[in-house]
């Protein structure tokens, strides 16, 4: 049997046995939410999330559910509209009662969604990249902070590829604009003066690049190296790197890092123009691990098509699934309170190689892939660091610089070092 199928089958062993004693405290089925766009911009990038989970609540029913329960996934879909995402969310727990929720892509869509599952106690798993910036004690967030996808992208370009002038681009809303916020501090400590960063952001769905991509071009027009940093967001990204390979910028001229392109995004455009590109992930299908095989081959089987990709996002549902599914199986309830603390320190082998570790803070440890793009639309990883604790507050902003995270001790999201007070998270949205 091999280590990814053992993984599967670890918990559904223990909760077999458990079952019989916390069953009554248990009302079946257990009801998974999946809050996931299948329509409008980011339908591009979430409706394989809502697939993975799919195929997780079923991967887990065919070892015997949990706590001697059925699974099943409850599928709403908030269609990229971000207030609808809070109204989805409350009909979730609400209507159809669910014990958990995995889902967001968008950092305003898991804005949108933080004070209802605030309200009615509700559990997210969000499985994507962002900014920082917020604990909640109701997120349990898989996917990276700032400290381990942004800054050591920017330190790559600094160190490996003598980037002098930084182009920041993102869509309008707040995960790019906190994120480059972080950025343009970061980069301004490292030396980079501050007429040598431009910033630029454009609505979900912009179509238009040419006069940006000639913006982009005149900041090397005095032969500085130029780099750029893509916090584009959904199907804009297709415009944008056409306007690319159209304006004649390769990766040797202007290379491009991104945090929010991956092997799905990848697979609907013509690759042959961005070989050399990058992006900042921590995952890659391209990873060399018999667990990362298993997976694939489990994804499709599943979804029935041999080409279909993985990326990122996929691992971070998989990781926080497995660990829920953990912590359910040891608290012997899906109390949300109770599963909460048993999820402190829980550990999952990450599909790369390593061990994937819950912080107090409600962040993953994590390593950082540098991923180059592939004729194919896969990535040579050229970079790989050791697992890197996920940061909720970023030592780059003086206002964040000050503050921790810590559910378990000090009970508290935005704790003040300075001053040893617990700053109520809802202050911060």
């Amino acid at each position: 049997m091999s280590k990814f199928t053992k993984a599967l089958l670890g918990a559904t062993a223990v909760a077999a046995f458990a079952s019989h004693a916390s069953a009554q405290d248990v009302a079946c089925p257990i009801k998974v939410g999946v809050l996931h766009s299948l329509s409008g911009t980011m339908a591009i990038s979430e409706t394989t999330l809502k697939d993975t989970m799919l195929m997780l609540v079923e991967q887990q029913n065919e070892k015997g559910g949990v706590l001697g329960c059925e699974l099943e996934a409850v599928v709403v879909d908030p269609a990229s509209d971000w207030p609808l995402f809070a109204e989805k969310a409350r009909e979730l727990l609400t209507v159809h009662e669910v014990d958990v929720m995995f889902g967001n892509w968008t950092s305003v869509s898991r804005k949108s969604v933080l004070p209802v599952i605030e309200e009615l106690n509700g559990l997210l798993f969000y499985p994507v990249q962002y900014e920082g910036e917020e604990s909640s004690k109701n997120v349990f967030y898989t996917g990276a902070a700032p400290n381990q996808q942004a800054i050591p992208a920017v330190d790559y370009f600094l160190e490996e590829l003598g980037v002098e002038k930084f182009a920041l681009l993102g869509t309008d809303y707040v995960y790019p604009r906190t994120t480059n916020n972080i950025l343009e501090s970061y980069l301004q400590d490292k030396g980079i003066a501050a007429e040598d960063i431009f910033v630029n952001y454009t609505p979900f769905g912009h179509s238009d690049w040419a006069t940006i991509v000639a913006d982009v071009r005149e900041l090397a027009a005095d032969g500085s190296q130029v780099g750029v940093i893509s916090t584009i967001n959904g199907d804009a990204n297709v415009g944008f790197y056409k306007e690319l390979a159209a304006a004649g910028v390769d990766a040797a001229d202007i290379p491009v890092v991104a945090f929010s392109v991956g092997e799905e995004e990848l697979s609907g455009l013509d690759t042959s123009d961005l070989v050399g590109h990058l992006a900042a992930w921590n995952y890659f299908m391209s990873a060399d691990t018999d667990a990362n095989e298993e997976f694939i081959a489990a994804w499709h089987e599943f979804i029935g098509d041999d080409a279909r990709v993985t990326n990122d996002p996929m691992e971070a549902h998989y990781i926080g699934f497995n660990m829920w599914v953990n912590a359910v199986t040891e608290a012997g309830t899906t109390d949300v309170d109770a599963v909460r603390e048993a999820m402190w320190g829980q550990e999952f082998p990450n599909l790369t190689g390593g061990t994937a570790v819950m912080g107090v803070n409600h962040h993953l440890s994590k390593p950082v892939l540098i991923g180059e793009i592939l004729a194919d639309g896969q990535f040579d990883i050229i970079s790989e660091t050791d697992p890197v604790p996920g940061d909720a507050w970023t030592d780059f902003l003086p206002e964040s610089a000050v503050l921790k995270s810590d559910w378990k001790d000090l009970e508290c999201g935005m704790y003040n070092t300075e001053t040893e007070t617990c700053v109520q998270i809802e202050s911060n949205y």
